[in-house]
């Protein structure tokens, strides 16, 4: 049975990605540069891309003085960002059938929280797995599987939710039941690995995942095929 809902948070909770995309725009628009957004986009949900963000700027930029402008723009496009669709929903309804829930994620606890606590979702998860947590990030499975430590639970007990296909295959790895919910940034990604795919948060029933993935609302049952709603 299902037991526990394990979200990621960058792009599925607040759309972050988007926000630090368009600040590095900024930036670029500030002074002058062109701006390869298809470039940046490529780099959302993929921990292993390596790119120089400020190449168009040339060799001899002053490249920790165009990070603290992207940061400032960050910052201000961060603190507008509204919870994504379905989001509140979803956690209402876990609460209503005493599942845990857990947050899981490839950036830092200051950035998970500091968002989290401004947005008043904070006190809904009561595992916070986060990047400085374990030895390597998503795709690897480690912080899922240490979030699953801490509620004393096993892969299949649990539903995943995920924007990006790094997040969704570390949860895939970790042998967790996975919904996959992209964003703008992240619709272009591979999920054939994952069970569902959605729209956003606001096209998942609770009730019938909990069926068709062997919940306290029916029997387990088989793993379905991979689809999209």
């Amino acid at each position: 049975m299902i037991r526990a809902l394990l979200f990621d948070f960058d792009g599925l909770i607040l759309d972050t990605e988007s926000a630090l995309i368009a600040a590095y725009a900024d930036v670029h628009a500030v002074h002058g540069v062109a701006f390869d957004h298809d470039r940046f986009l490529r780099s959302v949900g993929h921990a292993d891309y390596a790119f120089d963000p400020w190449q168009g700027f040339g060799p001899r930029a002053d490249r920790a003085a165009l990070e603290l402008e992207r940061r400032a723009c960050n910052r201000t496009r961060d603190e507008q960002l509204p919870v994504l669709p379905g989001v509140t929903a979803l956690l209402d309804a876990a609460r209503d059938r005493s599942l845990q829930v857990g947050l899981v994620s490839n950036s830092g606890h200051a950035h998970c929280e500091r968002h989290l606590a401004r947005v008043g979702l904070l006190d809904r998860f009561a595992v916070l797995a986060c990047r400085e947590d374990a030895p390597l990030p998503k795709p690897a499975p480690d912080l899922y599987r240490l979030a699953l430590g801490r509620f004393g639970r096993r892969g299949h007990e649990a539903i995943a939710f995920e924007d990006s296909h790094t997040g969704s295959l570390a949860a895939r790895r970790a042998n967790l039941w996975t919904v996959a919910a992209p964003n703008p940034t992240t619709a272009h990604h591979d999920f054939r690995h994952v069970h569902l795919v959605v729209r956003s948060l606001a096209e998942v029933d609770l009730a019938a995942q909990l069926r068709q993935f062997g919940g306290p609302d029916g029997p387990p049952g088989a793993a379905p095929a991979p689809g999209r709603t």
